[in-house]
């Protein structure tokens, strides 16, 4: 009983998002724990309940079936399931996860392309890509493959900030052929001196996989200041 109990606490976070299913943890009121045993399996249980919803996106768990998973494991029994099947079971839930979390985010990112591209000032191009001018410079443009000097923040379209070259403070380089399409595009328009808002669809960025902290389908915002072309 003193297993199951210990075990019990390895789902404790998931509980409080999960639809109840299998087995009802009640994380409303305070977790015993009596001993150094139970106080090291609730924060495993809060390690690992962590990595399953930021990593993997679980929202929802069948507690029954997770903690049998897991007691098999303790008590030194074999998977139930062959390492094959589980393996083809377990990519083809998360790539379905993956799929429409994809086609939601492009969803929601064809719907902001179609709202930014009436406000004053927008460009779209023949490829999709929407720019606005913010400082028009007067410097020279960058040919294919030279390297650039530029400072950038980049968001997605819920306002979030998932990379900045303004906040680490240092300006980045790198050659316009060696970034993502729709940033290629932008720089191949930009003379030195300009700074641009560019709006970029997901077929012009990171597509269906996306990439770090940028959820697969995702629609780009960036800010765009081009410093200088890199003799």
């Amino acid at each position: 009983m003193k297993k199951v109990i210990v075990l019990a606490s390895m789902v404790i976070v998931l509980a409080a998002c999960n639809q109840n299913k299998g087995l009802t943890i009640d994380t409303s009121k305070p977790t015993e724990l009596a001993t150094e045993l139970d106080s090291v399996s609730y924060l495993l249980g809060v390690e690992y309940g962590k990595w399953l919803t930021e990593k993997r996106d679980m929202k929802e768990i069948d507690n029954k079936s997770f903690l049998t998973g897991v007691q098999r494991m303790v008590d030194g029994k074999e998977n139930e399931i062959a390492d094959d099947v589980a393996n083809k079971c377990m990519m083809g839930f998360f790539n379905k996860k993956e799929e429409a979390k994809s086609a939601s985010a492009k969803a929601e990112g064809s719907a902001y392309l179609e709202q930014n591209k009436a406000k004053e000032g927008v460009v779209v191009t023949a490829s999709g890509l929407q720019y606005r001018v913010l400082t028009e410079g007067s410097g020279a443009v960058a040919q294919d493959g030279q390297t650039v000097k530029v400072h950038y923040t980049g968001k997605l379209i819920d306002g979030s900030v998932f990379d900045s070259s303004v906040e680490r403070g240092e300006p980045a380089q790198f050659a316009t052929n060696q970034v993502i399409k729709g940033w290629t595009e932008a720089l191949s328009m930009m003379p030195v001196g300009s700074k641009w808002e560019l709006v970029i669809p997901s077929d012009l960025a990171y597509g269906d996989r996306g990439n770090g902290r940028i959820p697969g389908g995702s629609t780009l915002i960036f800010e765009v200041e081009l410093l200088d072309i890199v003799k």
